[in-house]
């Protein structure tokens, strides 16, 4: 039986608190009038516990984190009201439990302890993420013995975040525990130019997207979504959303929009949901898709992929990189710069490369730079065993360099390079949402740690793709 009471979407400016906002509540009443209601019907579930995602804690690109204090506590100093105190007990136990399934599903999420955030600068106290919502629900008569789970959100794929929301499903099933679960976010912050980000249309495209879909049930074109539409709104909610439709997976669930307005340049929107019967898992259907489209870019896969492919499974598995076979003995007889990169549900999960041949041939070239792909990205965690079944990989030959400039440049024809004494930076061509020879150039200057009015040398380069 699935333990979920109830589930909530919540949005966090602290201006709807009222020793806050003050005469500007009005300004959002729509919004105070919707947390109201939704912390109403959330405490009228009789939770036993309550998990908030946060996207304001300690957020990482690579695991999702909770922290792990047995008492926890927050207030509003850094919106001059320190005097607004927060103080709820944490349930270790259930904590422990996601620990150990995210692990059996290797999905990263870490315990934040004393130690670990001490030792890391990090952030010990509950976000306003967690206590805008919070001082709602106590104000609509939460017991103070029931304890929260302050989990903070990661900038993972929607496939993995909408997998670690099964994995509090289970949680909630085995250890049979009556849980409620509070998604914190605000929608896009470029709904106007007066807001706190410059004005964009995919603002209100964004909001108005994502509260249809929430209304309708939609959760494939939520975790679908376009990620350049996410990234022109601006927004903040998206994590936590996806995580909560995953605490749903394998249920039917009804869904009531208590509120939207963006009066000040940011979208508020507050919702609940509750599940219903039984339904087919959506999270399975997922995988099952993913593997027949990664199982049929195996079989049409190009000869410097396939040799990739082979390198970075055969190194991750045994430490050694493989003989060549003999239908990539081709591969040995030419030479050029490479780039090897790493895609895991749609996203990035590792890229390395050569600006120039470094290697006697390319078979050398691109073994090298697929393990350092695989497990010397900086950006990222070494690839895992568990994870080789869901990678995708292409495979970039560079040209050799040419000096130009920036008329001489087209981020859908040729890649880029920026030097500045031993300052580097370089970027490929035809990626997803970089459209303009501005945006190309802003992003390889930003890598190299180059201003833009510094006196720099431009080069740039075409590439072949593989897939």
């Amino acid at each position: 039986m699935l333990m979920f009471t109830f589930l909530a979407l919540a949005p966090h400016p602290p201006l709807i608190i009222p020793e806050i906002g003050g005469n500007r509540l009005t300004d959002v009443a729509q919004t105070v009038a919707g947390m109201e209601e939704m912390a109403k019907d959330l405490v009228a579930s009789g939770p036993e516990l309550i998990v908030f995602l946060t996207p304001h804690g300690n957020v990482f690109s690579d695991c999702i984190s909770c922290l792990g204090f047995p008492a926890l506590y927050g207030d509003f100093s850094r919106f001059g009201y320190k005097n607004l105190k927060y103080n709820k007990l944490n349930d270790l136990a259930f904590i422990k439990e996601i620990e150990k399934k995210a692990t059996s599903q290797d999905v990263n999420f870490i315990i934040i302890d004393e130690k670990i955030a001490d030792n890391n600068r990090l952030n010990s106290e509950l976000d306003h993420g967690i206590l805008v919502p919070l001082h709602y629900l106590q104000k609509a008569g939460l017991k103070e013995e029931v304890p929260i789970v302050p989990i903070s959100i990661g900038l993972l794929s929607s496939l993995t975040l909408y997998e670690f929301g099964s994995i509090i499903r289970d949680v909630a099933e085995k250890l049979a525990i009556k849980v409620a679960i509070l998604a914190s976010g605000d929608m896009s912050h470029r709904l106007i130019d007066d807001g706190p980000y410059s004005f964009h249309p995919d603002g209100a495209k964004f909001d108005n997207f994502i509260k249809t879909a929430l209304a309708s049930q939609d959760v494939a074109s939520i975790v679908n979504i376009s990620p350049m539409l996410r990234e022109n709104a601006g927004e903040c909610a998206y994590p936590s959303i996806v995580i909560m439709l995953g605490c749903l997976d394998a249920y039917n669930f009804t869904s009531n929009i208590y509120s939207y307005e963006g009066p000040l340049g940011v979208g508020y929107l507050t919702a609940g949901f509750k599940k219903e019967n039984k339904a087919p898992s959506y999270l399975n259907a997922y995988k099952a898709e993913l593997a027949e489209e990664i199982k049929n870019q195996k079989e049409r896969e190009s000869l410097p992929v396939k040799w990739a492919r082979l390198v970075i499974e055969n190194y991750i598995k045994n430490g050694v990189k493989p003989d060549i076979t003999e239908d990539l003995q081709t591969l040995k007889n030419e030479k050029g710069a490479t780039f090897v990169t790493l895609k895991k549900h749609g996203e990035l999960r590792g890229c390395i490369g050569t600006i120039l041949p470094a290697y006697a041939s390319l078979a050398d070239e691109l073994a090298n730079n697929a393990i350092s792909a695989a497990s010397q990205d900086p950006r990222f965690a070494p690839v895992t065993v568990k994870e080789l079944s869901e990678l995708t990989y292409s495979v970039d030959i560079l040209s050799v360099p040419e000096k130009c400039t920036l008329a001489d440049l087209n981020p859908n024809e040729y890649g880029v390079i920026v030097t500045k004494g031993k300052r580097r930076g370089l970027l490929l061509p035809m990626l997803e949402g970089v459209d303009t020879v501005e945006e190309q150039l802003a992003i390889a200057l930003n890598k190299a740690g180059i201003a833009f009015n510094e006196d720099y040398e431009i080069e740039r380069f075409k590439v072949v793709r593989y897939y």
